[in-house]
């Protein structure tokens, strides 16, 4: 039987995230999740580029605003933080539209995937992980339906997975090569 193994939040987008206990899962994902992205003149910031941004952990204070490193996240010090991980004309910026999110509110993964995979689940960036999949088994999930409690998540999509991968989230060292065997 499958079962809800993981819940993870990013409140700022591109930061390492939070592994929560328990979650409100709403039509727009989980509360608090990229709720501030770090800006730049060209728009939105992401480690995609800038992966030292992985090295700040985004979390919510008790106030249910962002943090950054445990600094609220309009306080001088978190943006010289993120100034030093994505460049000096970074600032951060409150956002809470759906386009907040790259493609969906929304990233599912199983743990089959995750041992599949053979990779540390926080360079995968998920909101869920479902357990209880053998192997790759969600590779056939899309178009199905997940059922947890009174929450229903449409599964869309197999997404590919994003540079943010190859990096590793202890050390902050890239390895493209990762992308080559996932």
């Amino acid at each position: 039987s499958l079962v809800v193994d993981q819940l993870w939040r990013y409140p700022v987008k591109s930061l390492a995230g939070e592994r929560l206990t328990t979650a409100e899962v709403r039509g727009d994902g989980i509360a608090g999740d990229r709720l501030v992205h770090v800006r730049g003149p060209e728009g939105v910031r992401t480690s995609r580029i800038q992966h030292r941004m992985l090295g700040l952990h985004g979390t919510l204070g008790a106030d249910g605003d962002p943090l950054v490193d445990g600094i609220p996240w309009r306080d001088r010090k978190a943006l010289d933080l993120v100034r030093s991980a994505a460049g000096g004309d970074a600032w951060l910026a409150a956002h809470d539209g759906l386009d907040r999110f790259d493609v969906l509110p929304l990233l599912v993964i199983t743990d089959g995937a995750v041992k599949e995979l053979g990779r540390d689940v926080r360079r995968l960036r998920p909101n869920l992980v479902i357990g209880g999949v053998e192997g790759m088994g969600e590779a056939a999930w899309p178009g199905a339906e997940l059922h947890i409690g009174e929450v229903v998540i449409a599964l869309d999509s197999r997404r590919p997975r994003c540079p943010m991968t190859t990096v590793d989230p202890d050390t902050l060292e890239r390895d493209p090569e990762v992308l080559r065997d996932i």
